[in-house]
C-alpha cells in the first residue's frame, strides 16, 4: 500500500471530460495536500490538453499512470471505473471514485472487495455531502429525533444541452444513474438505510418517481429528471414528522469547494493510515444496491 510522498499525495487522474476539467483536475492541482501527478484518458489529446492547462503530465498508458502515483482519482463512465479501480487498488493505490461506483451491483462489490483486500483508502465523490450546509442540515436532522418521511426532487435540463449532454453513459442511464445516487445517498443519510423500493416508475422525459421504505419504518419519495427545460435546476430535499419540516437549504457551496473539503478528508485518511469513512467505497455499494433495486422494480424483475 502506498502512503504519501513527502507529505503530499501524488494523484493520477483517469479521465479528461467536462467533470475532470471543471472539478477533479483543478481541485487536485490546487489542494495543498495533493499533487496532480499525471492524467490519462481514452482520448490522448484530451489528456494532453487538460494536463497542459494544469502543469501536469499526460500519460499514454493507464498502468504507467497507476504505477507512478500514490492514489488514483476517477472521472470516467461507471463501466470503465469499475474495471480500472480494481486494477488501481490491487496495485496498492488509494482511490477516489465517482458515483455510481460501477455499472452493476456485482461490479461495485468487486471494487469494494479489491479495496478491502489491498487495505487502501477510498472515498466516493458524493460531492454535496461535503458542503457545509449539507453537513449542518444532517446534524439538525439527527438531533431532531424521529422523522416520519422525506421528499426529494432533482429536475434539470442537463441532458438537453451543454457539456454533460454529450456523455453516452448519462444519456443511457438518465437521471437515475447520474443524479440518482446523490438523492438516494441524502435520503438514506437522513432517514436511515433504505430497505425496500416500494414503487418505482419511469415516464418520458426521463422522469423517475420513487417511493422508498427505510429501516425503522419511515418512507421517502424522490422525483428526478435531467430532460426537463428547467433553469435554474430544481433541487430540494426535506424531512418531516413530529418535529416539523426541515429543508436542506439549496446548493450554496460550489462543487469546487465541496471537492476541496473531500480532499481534506481523503488526504487525512491516507496520512493517518485509516481506511474507514462514512463515504468510502462501501457507501457507494449501499447506494448501488438501491439503484439496482429500483431498476428491478421498473423492469419487473
Amino acid at each position: 500500500m502506498t502512503g504519501m510522498s513527502d507529505d503530499v499525495l501524488r494523484v493520477g487522474l483517469v479521465g479528461a471530460g467536462p467533470w475532470a476539467q471543471a472539478v477533479h483536475g483543478p481541485g487536485l492541482a490546487a489542494h495543498p495536500g495533493t499533487e496532480l501527478a499525471g492524467v490519462w484518458a481514452r482520448r490522448p489529446e484530451a489528456a494532453a490538453e487538460l494536463a497542459g492547462a494544469l502543469g501536469a503530465t499526460a500519460v499514454g498508458d493507464v498502468d504507467e499512470l497507476i504505477s507512478g502515483v500514490d492514489a488514483v482519482a476517477f472521472a470516467v463512465p461507471p463501466a470503465v471505473q469499475g474495471e480500472l479501480a480494481i486494477r488501481a487498488a490491487e496495485a496498492g493505490r488509494h482511490v477516489l471514485l465517482e458515483k455510481p461506483v460501477a455499472d452493476s451491483l456485482q461490479s461495485a462489490k468487486a471494487v469494494a472487495h479489491a479495496v478491502d483486500a489491498a487495505g487502501v483508502a477510498s472515498l466516493v465523490v458524493f460531492v454535496r455531502r461535503f458542503a457545509p450546509e449539507t453537513r449542518a442540515w444532517l446534524e439538525q436532522v439527527r438531533a431532531g429525533g424521529a422523522w416520519a418521511g422525506a421528499s426529494a426532487r432533482w429536475l434539470s435540463g442537463a441532458l438537453l444541452g451543454g457539456a454533460y449532454s454529450e456523455s453516452a453513459w448519462r444519456q443511457d442511464g438518465g437521471a437515475l444513474a447520474d443524479v440518482g445516487p446523490h438523492l438516494l445517498d441524502l435520503l438514506d443519510a437522513a432517514l436511515g438505510p433504505v430497505v425496500e423500493v416500494l414503487s418505482a416508475h419511469r415516464t418520458e422525459p426521463d422522469l423517475w418517481h420513487l417511493v422508498l421504505r427505510h429501516e425503522g419504518g419511515a418512507s421517502s419519495t424522490a422525483s428526478l429528471s435531467m430532460r426537463l427545460p428547467m433553469r435554474p435546476t430544481v433541487t430540494d430535499v426535506a424531512v418531516y414528522g413530529d418535529a416539523g419540516y426541515l429543508e436542506l437549504p439549496g446548493r450554496a457551496t460550489p462543487a469546487a469547494e465541496c471537492y476541496s473539503a473531500l480532499l481534506d478528508d481523503f488526504t487525512a485518511l491516507v496520512r493517518d493510515g485509516r481506511t474507514e469513512h462514512p463515504l468510502d467505497v462501501h457507501r457507494g455499494v449501499r447506494v448501488q444496491q438501491t439503484l439496482d433495486a429500483v431498476l428491478r422494480v421498473v423492469e419487473g424483475r
